[in-house]
């Protein structure tokens, strides 16, 4: 049955509103719609003029004005604030105000009241710290070889030095007792039981074979790098590179494309630079555009060449000089627009009209000064005398 919103004045279901509640609702994710005028009440973990966004990372709860309280790398409910810890970190407090530290590996769950563990399948112990196993073997009978690609995976190599942080478990929510919203921190597993000898992790999961994956590696024998735009751990993280850099699959770090720079690439080159990193200087001239990512110029109307450093020849104009002049009877030709400038006697868009009768020179200006004779030399004024005289 739809919601209702009720005011004084109206009652319409929760999906219109207005006069008559003949509009249609546009909000989501569970938001209440105003009946009056239709703005959106957003549930919490919801923003947006339509709640359509969850809250931004860090923030939740009603409106997203809570702050996330996670550690060590964890990510926070939207909804609720409740930290989910990344592989190899635990919810580590349990008890009166959550005083108590958790002891519980090998991604066992902490009851919040008393520290007690649920351990998962294939470990037991108090602190589900023992394997049910053998190291490197695994299933019902522990009759199946660890798949784990060693390179990939977590363990420790010759030198003893212990891996890092390789499982995932968090402490669940619950009653009064021991729960503290959104504060839940994470700790890490490394100097836990499920740790072998001399730093040796167990092969891999005593029941499903699984495998822990180093950052940058996923699936279930971790032979599978991240897919593009994400890192880490189990490859859950997402990059934040933009212009298409590349991101390190382990780290998150971006390896910019040419003409950006920035942690996240998202800024250009600034203005006369160019290449990766935005280490090389432009050298294009004539307030030629220097592309920031190779350096090419991109020549303004009227010169060419690599650096648009030369005119364009004689006869042309425009961008790349790919335009032919239209100019006549010896007019010159601007590179930069194509007007013509005419020689002396001649006049018109073209050059192609010579003076009026009477006039003579550069751009006609000239008045023939002539007795007795036929008008003057549209170019050098020199008149044409009649017959008789001179």
């Amino acid at each position: 049955m739809p919601s209702v919103f009720l005011s004084p004045t109206s009652a319409c279901d929760g999906d219109h509103w207005g006069p008559h509640c003949s509009s249609r609702c546009q909000c989501k994710n569970g938001a209440l719609c105003n009946p009056i005028t239709g703005a959106c009440h957003c549930a919490a973990g919801f923003r947006g003029w339509r709640c359509e966004e969850r809250c931004e990372q860090g923030t939740y709860g009603n409106d997203c004005h809570q702050r996330c309280q996670c550690q060590n790398g964890a990510t926070c409910d939207h909804v609720t604030g409740e930290c989910r810890c990344p592989p190899g970190y635990t919810g580590a407090l349990y008890g009166v105000r959550c005083a108590e530290t958790c002891q519980c590996v090998n991604g066992g769950k902490c009851y919040h009241v008393s520290g007690s563990c649920l351990c998962e399948a294939g470990f037991s112990g108090e602190h589900c710290e023992a394997r049910l196993c053998p190291d490197g073997l695994y299933g019902i009978r522990c009759d199946k070889r660890c798949p784990c690609h060693l390179d990939n995976t977590h363990r420790a190599s010759s030198d003893g030095k212990r891996p890092q942080c390789p499982r995932l478990t968090f402490q669940e929510a619950g009653s009064a007792v021991g729960f503290m919203p959104a504060a839940l921190v994470c700790r890490c597993l490394a100097h836990s039981p499920d740790i072998g000898p001399a730093g040796l992790l167990r092969d891999c999961h005593p029941m499903s074979g699984e495998c822990a994956c180093k950052p940058g590696w996923s699936g279930l024998y971790c032979n599978e790098t991240c897919s593009p735009g994400f890192y880490g751990e189990a490859c859950q993280q997402i990059c934040s590179c933009q212009n298409g850099a590349d991101c390190d699959s382990v780290t998150g770090k971006c390896t910019c494309a040419p003409g950006f720079k920035g942690t996240d690439c998202s800024a250009p080159c600034p203005l006369g630079t160019y290449g990766v990193n935005c280490s090389s200087l432009c050298g294009c001239k004539n307030d030629a555009v220097c592309s920031p990512v190779d350096g090419s110029c991109t020549c303004k109307a009227g010169w060419h060449g690599v650096d648009c450093s030369i005119r364009c020849p004689s006869g042309t104009w425009g961008f790349g000089c790919n335009l032919t002049c239209q100019c006549l009877n010896g007019g010159a030709c601007n590179t930069l627009d194509g007007t013509c400038t005419c020689a002396p006697g001649w006049r018109g868009l073209k050059c192609e009209l010579p003076c009026q009768d009477g006039t003579y020179g550069l751009n006609c200006a000239e008045r023939c000064d002539c007795s007795h004779a036929d008008g003057c030399h549209s170019t050098t004024g020199h008149c044409r005398c009649l017959p008789g005289w001179s």
